[in-house]
C-alpha cells in the first residue's frame, strides 16, 4: 500500500500546483450596460468603467477549480480608473510604474468565451501623443467587450514574472500626409499610481477571505 500511498500524494501535490498556476489576474466585470475586462494587482481591482461608472457589477475571476462571481459596487479612484472590492481575495499581478520605451515588446492579455488570450504589442513612437500607444492587435479589432484588457512587461530578470503596465481604452487615429495612422491607445503607469494612494489606508484594515487554491 505504501506506493501507491506515495503515488496519490504526488498527484495531489501537483493538483495543488495546477491550481495555482492556472488562477487569472484577468478579471470580467458585468454591468447593467455590459462588459468589460479589468485586472486584479496587488493594490486593488482596477478598470475603465466602460459600461458603467457608478452602481453595481457582478466581478468574474478564474481559479484552478473554475469561476467565481463576486457581485460589487463600483468606486471612482480618478483619472478615469475604476475599482471594486470582493469578499475573496483574488489573484494579482505587481503594477509598473515606469513608461516603456518606443519600440519595446508588451504582452496584451484579454478574456473571452472561449478562456484567456494574449497579444504580442510594440509600443509606438508618435510625438502627437501624451500617453502610452501600441500597435493593435487582430483580437482587439471590432471588440468593444475586451476594453480594459491588461498589458504587461516582462521582467528581463524573470521572464516568467510580468508586471502590469496598463489597461487598453480604445484605438486612436493621427493624420498625416501620408494617411491615417491607428494606435491602440492605453491608460499607463502614470495613471496606475491613483490605485495605490486610493488603497494605502483601507488596505492597513481590510480582512480579506481566503481560498486554499489562491496565494
Amino acid at each position: 500500500m505504501r506506493p501507491w500511498f506515495l503515488l496519490c500524494a504526488v498527484l495531489l501535490c501537483s493538483a495543488c500546483v495546477g491550481s495555482r498556476t492556472l488562477a487569472d489576474p484577468t478579471l470580467s466585470i458585468r454591468t447593467s450596460k455590459g462588459s468589460e475586462l479589468g485586472v486584479a494587482t496587488d493594490h486593488g481591482l482596477v478598470f475603465l468603467g466602460h459600461t458603467a461608472t457608478s452602481g453595481h457589477a457582478e466581478v468574474t475571476a478564474w481559479y484552478g477549480d473554475g469561476p467565481s462571481i463576486e457581485p460589487v459596487l463600483i468606486e471612482p479612484i480618478g483619472g478615469g480608473l475604476y475599482t471594486a472590492e470582493t469578499e475573496i481575495r483574488l489573484p494579482s499581478v505587481t503594477l509598473s510604474f515606469v513608461d516603456p520605451r518606443p519600440g519595446e515588446e508588451l504582452t496584451l492579455i484579454g478574456r473571452d468565451q472561449d478562456g484567456t488570450w494574449e497579444a504580442s504589442v510594440s509600443v509606438a513612437d508618435e510625438p502627437r501623443a501624451l500617453g502610452l500607444l501600441t500597435s493593435i492587435p487582430n483580437q482587439l479589432r471590432g471588440r468593444a467587450n475586451q476594453t480594459g484588457a491588461g498589458v504587461f512587461i516582462t521582467d528581463p530578470q524573470d521572464s516568467a514574472h510580468r508586471k502590469l503596465v496598463g489597461l487598453v481604452a480604445g484605438i486612436v487615429s493621427f493624420q498625416s500626409q501620408s494617411g491615417t495612422r491607428e494606435y491602440l491607445a492605453i491608460v499607463g503607469p502614470q495613471d496606475l499610481w491613483r490605485l495605490v494612494t486610493h488603497r494605502r489606508e483601507e488596505s492597513k484594515q481590510r480582512r480579506w477571505i481566503y481560498r486554499e487554491d489562491v496565494n
